[in-house]
């Protein structure tokens, strides 16, 4: 099975959009997905409530007493996470996945938050004993403006504190379709291709990066 870990401490960086849509992929694609909602907000499992039975099936993963239940037959979960998690809880949840992907709002103050949960993160490498690949992505960005052209030029040089470049994957922007699509559980890959194109562009590096080996531990 392989684990997939959305995560910022940073609350209100479109985590469950990203979980709920990358969800929504993997399952059009027919593998078995589950998808975990360990935030107590439970906006992926309100999502996930509505979803229509018509759709590609999406399976829950239920946290219980600190403890995910995933069903028997999960290839792919995705584990969408609460803000304000750090320490010995921020460790718990990389250990269990082999993939990151981390939301990052076009604000300097969402920026800096970044890049201290990625040295927080690299200073728990004993406590977590496993590798993970971690990939950023700049979320909900207004294009054309200038703070969204600082969010791209930082993530696009942002090292990790072993000196190795953070892959920074795509940037999506602040789109009403995701809203539109939330409303009625569904991806945006289930919307109208005409309507959704330019978004379906900017998923594509994402889930080209998800799809190949470096994406996954060796």
């Amino acid at each position: 099975m392989r684990s997939i870990l959305v995560l910022n401490p940073k609350g209100g960086c479109g985590k469950s959009t990203l979980a709920t849509n990358m969800a929504c992929y993997f399952a059009l694609l027919g593998r078995q997905v589950a998808l975990a909602d360990c935030d107590v907000q439970g906006s992926s499992r309100d999502w996930l409530k509505i979803r229509p039975e018509s759709r590609a099936k999406i399976m829950g993963a239920e946290l219980i007493n600190n403890e995910l239940h995933i069903p028997k037959a999960t290839e792919i979960l995705i584990m969408d996470t609460p803000a304000a998690t750090h320490g010995e809880k921020l460790a718990n949840y990389v250990r269990n996945a082999h993939t990151m992907i981390v939301p990052i709002l076009p604000s300097p103050m969402d920026i800096r938050a970044a890049e201290h949960f990625i040295h927080e993160l690299f200073s728990l490498r004993g406590l977590i004993n496993r590798k993970i690949m971690i990939a950023t992505v700049a979320n909900r960005a207004r294009e054309d403006t200038l703070v969204a052209a600082k969010l791209e030029y930082y993530l696009d040089k942002l090292k990790l504190p072993n000196g190795k470049r953070l892959p920074f994957i795509t940037m999506l922007r602040a789109s009403q379709n995701y809203l539109y699509a939330a409303e009625r559980g569904l991806g945006i890959h289930e919307l109208a291709p005409s309507k959704t194109c330019y978004d379906r562009e900017q998923w594509e590096p994402l889930l080209r990066w998800l799809n190949s080996s470096r994406s996954m531990p060796s």
